[in-house]
């Protein structure tokens, strides 16, 4: 277990967000970022100072602009910051940790450029249990679709570290990496158990490397 490790009681009602198209933190992930506007630099100041915790969130292209900027989705991932240094050109670069999900209840005032919200976790109190899942899928299927997703997109993979991966693992850290559409990131964010993620990242897969080949001296175990 990480030595920190939140209980419902320990969540803060209200926080700050870092608003991202196409980045997804889940629950139980890790999330590199590369700090580098002024007021995203004074958010990872202040959080350092206040339990280290802030939220990922995505716009929605959907809604119109408001007086804090573009409109936002309603369901986001706080995460903690576990690892944290600074640049000589004055960038941080940190790592986020998923820890549970958050519908935004209302957006609050902005502190020093950067927005917040009051968030509500009473639907998401399962992100915290830190116990393996047993998800259901099928293994050989969703490698399988991963071989033909990253060949037809040119990418290369580290596989040995892939297989190593528990199920759950993978399926939460190929939702995160894959570089899917910020509505389909949303999906896979908001889906409401393990399972049905893990189907939804197949298919999205699937789809992703329609025509796509891994090639028969590639095997997926």
């Amino acid at each position: 277990m990480p030595s920190f490790h939140p209980r419902a009681e320990d969540l803060p009602a209200e926080f700050a967000v870092f608003p991202l198209p196409g980045a997804l933190l889940l629950p139980r992930g890790k999330l590199p970022l590369n700090i580098f506007e002024p007021r995203y630099l004074a958010m990872t100041e202040d959080a350092l100072g206040a339990g280290r915790m802030f939220g990922m969130i995505q716009p929605d292209g959907s809604l119109p602009e408001g007086q804090t900027g573009p409109g936002l989705f309603r369901v986001g991932c706080l995460g903690r910051l576990s690892s944290f240094s600074e640049t000589d050109d004055g960038r941080y670069l940190i790592t986020l940790s998923g820890i549970i999900r958050f519908a935004v209840a209302a957006e609050l005032a902005m502190g020093r450029g950067y927005r917040r919200v009051r968030g509500d976790f009473s639907a998401y109190h399962s992100d915290l249990d830190l116990a393996p899942r047993a998800i259901g899928i099928d293994r050989e299927a969703l490698l399988l679709a991963l071989r033909k997703y990253f060949a037809h997109r040119g990418f290369d993979a580290n596989w040995d570290a892939i297989n190593r991966m528990s199920d759950d693992m993978l399926v939460i850290t190929l939702c995160m990496v894959c570089p899917f559409e910020p509505a389909e990131k949303q999906a896979l964010l908001e889906a409401g158990t393990e399972t049905e993620r893990a189907r939804t990242l197949l298919t999205l897969l699937e789809m992703g490397a329609i025509g796509a080949d891994p090639g028969p001296d590639r095997p997926v175990s």
